[in-house]
């Protein structure tokens, strides 16, 4: 037995009408899903390492403010990078978050940074090098700042 609506439908939209159910099924479950996530700072400031240290200019530079692009060219760019480049190579690539805070910037503004190190150096008390990345600010996605600072070291007595 076939419904009302069906019988008033001309033969060839029929299976129209069941597509039409699909489809619409699809799209609500398409809708159901989680939107996909923005990036949080910490993964871009990953990205951005990994791709420093896998040799990936292009892709690391992209993930600059805009404020730093517009001042740093492409070549000035890889030879910033090219010391973290190198530590890399010398301790490996992987690497981990070590901390993450505020630090005091120019005119006593706080800038957000992430300092990561080679997961090489896990065994070690102190990590020999970190790589650090800044951002404006917590709502910023682009990357401020970036360098290689040498650890803390524990003091004599």
């Amino acid at each position: 037995m076939q419904t009302p609506i069906m019988d008033n439908c001309h033969p060839q939209m029929r299976p129209w009408r069941l597509g039409g159910k699909l489809v619409v099924l699809a799209l609500l479950l398409l809708l159901s899903l989680p939107a996909a996530a923005q990036s949080s700072q910490i993964q871009v400031a990953r990205e951005f390492l990994i791709a420093v240290l896998r040799g990936d200019n292009s892709a690391a530079y992209k993930l600059l403010a805009p404020e730093v692009s517009n001042t740093v060219s492409k070549k000035q760019f890889r030879a910033a990078v090219r010391p973290l480049y190198e530590q890399g190579r010398e301790l490996g690539r992987p690497i981990a978050l070590y901390k993450l805070g505020l630090r005091l910037g120019e005119e006593a503004q706080p800038r957000y940074f992430y300092a990561f190190s080679f997961k090489s150096d896990t065994l070690q008390p102190t990590p020999r090098v970190m790589l650090d990345v800044t951002f404006r600010d917590t709502t910023a996605m682009r990357i401020l700042s970036f360098g290689m600072i040498p650890a803390p070291q524990s003091k004599r007595k």
